[in-house]
């Protein structure tokens, strides 16, 4: 649920949900996430985050937590007309598919793009070492191709540095240093503040910019890319993970976890098998 961050309206809300709830504002990912109650037998998971630090999620990946479920077929219950959250939800599929772009090479196929863009916020997330099945990317995208195709195709359209081949679902793009320099000029803030950091060497301070386009050269993009992506994703997921104790409650964050580690050991022999 996104809710507007002010008002009466906004306090009545939040007075129906427990009081760790303000808690959620202040730090971490600014969500409020529960595990349950269960309808027909089946755990729901829900979460609340205010519409400002949900805008400001999709337009400059603080942390991804929301933006990177939203880079996903999500079926949208309601959704009051509000033109700055219309124009971040479009934002931040334009920026996944940027991402993505960068860690692809120059021709690949529409599940090639769907795999590394339902992946990118589970890059660094410590919860895909222990506790999700490590499949759990393909059986988001497979199962899911028409939808994917449905929500990126105009972005993949009207994008003047790729060509679509729709007939054959397969895709190309440009791999210069130009052509990926411009794509990571327009990656979203926090990703970007992250490659510099990651790139800038210890007292030289070289500003954003001239850090991208030092990578946008080098033959290692892709990989300084995703590493930016963990930085942003490994925090937030260990951050969520506590928080969810707390607020879900010991037992049934045991009960959720071990049904997380159920699934991952059936992933496993799947694989194996």
């Amino acid at each position: 649920m996104a809710l507007q961050s002010s008002g009466v309206a906004f306090r009545k809300i939040l007075s129906h949900f427990p009081e760790e709830l303000s808690l959620a504002f202040a730090y971490g990912s600014g969500v409020y996430r529960q595990a349950g109650p269960s309808s027909n037998q089946k755990l729901i998971k829900y979460g609340v985050v205010s519409t400002s630090v949900l805008i400001e999620d999709l337009l400059n990946w603080n942390n991804l937590y929301i933006a990177g479920r939203l880079q996903k077929p999500v079926k949208i219950v309601a959704m009051n007309e509000n033109v700055a959250l219309r124009s971040a939800l479009d934002k931040n599929l334009k920026s996944a598919v940027t991402a993505a772009f960068l860690m692809l090479p120059e021709s690949f196929s529409e599940e090639d793009l769907f795999i590394e863009i339902a992946g990118l916020s589970y890059s660094g997330d410590f919860r895909m070492v222990v506790g999700e099945d490590k499949t759990k990317v393909l059986n988001i995208v497979k199962p899911n191709i028409a939808h994917f195709r449905e929500l990126y195709d105009n972005i993949l359209q009207e994008n003047p540095q790729v060509v679509y081949k729709i007939q054959q679902g397969r895709l190309e793009i440009d791999k210069s240093p130009e052509g990926q320099f411009t794509q990571l000029m327009t990656l979203p803030k926090t990703l970007q503040q992250q490659i510099n950091h990651i790139m800038d060497p210890p007292g030289k301070n070289r500003d954003v910019e001239e850090t991208l386009l030092q990578v946008a050269h080098d033959p290692d993009c892709g990989d300084v890319v995703r590493l930016g992506l963990s930085a942003i994703v490994r925090p937030s997921s260990m951050r969520q993970s506590t928080k969810g104790i707390f607020t879900a409650g010991m037992k049934k964050s045991l009960i959720y976890s071990s049904l997380k580690l159920h699934k991952m050991w059936k992933g496993w022999l799947r694989k194996t098998s």
